[in-house]
């Protein structure tokens, strides 16, 4: 159980560390550090900045990363179940085979992210930024995106039935035979200025 604020771990290997509800990080900073199939279940890291942080495989549970900051991190393998990453940025990151599975992402910046066949299932994506992401391949199913950005999405193959489009204009994403479900459909019938009767 650990509770730290403004400490710098620079090079440290976490490999296969646990951290658990009593452990907190407040404003620390996170340089080149190994979490190679780490577990946490109920931490909380706010206000933190990761880079180079490799999270390789690692496994996370209703821990929080609020108003985080993650630069040039390797989530290859990762996995996030009923996570919050409320507010936190992500740049330059890599997310083979990440999986996110319910949880909070509302306002979470993913601005040009490459999420190709990512996996996420009825996460809460509120106003998160996702514009000019690549989600070819991905699976969005049963998300909340309403208030997202997605302008200039790369959306080839992408599973998003289920989820809420209400913010997305066809318009301004490339579509490339994304699967959505007929109620869908209609929302963004609508937005193209259709009338469905």
């Amino acid at each position: 159980m650990t509770s730290t604020h403004d400490q710098v771990f620079r090079g440290e290997d976490w490999y296969a560390r646990e951290l658990g509800s009593g452990d907190s990080h407040t404003g620390c900073t996170f340089y080149d550090v190994d979490w190679t199939e780490g577990l946490s279940e109920g931490a909380s890291f706010d206000g933190c900045t990761f880079a180079g942080v490799r999270f390789n495989a690692s496994r996370h549970a209703a821990t929080a990363f609020t108003n985080c900051v993650f630069r040039g991190c390797v989530f290859f393998d990762s996995r996030f179940t009923g996570c919050k990453t409320v507010g936190s940025r992500f740049q330059d990151c890599t997310f083979q085979l990440l999986a996110v599975d319910g949880g909070d992402g509302s306002f979470t910046g993913l601005a040009g992210a490459d999420l190709s066949k990512a996996g996420f299932e009825g996460v809460r994506l509120r106003e998160a930024d996702l514009s000019r992401a690549v989600l070819e391949g991905a699976v969005l199913t049963g998300c909340d995106l309403s208030g997202a950005l997605l302008r200039g999405a790369r959306l080839h193959r992408a599973d998003l039935r289920g989820s809420d489009l209400s913010s997305l204009d066809p318009r301004e994403v490339e579509p490339g035979g994304a699967r959505i479900d007929l109620s869908q459909a209609a929302t963004l019938v609508t937005a193209l200025g259709f009338q469905v009767t």
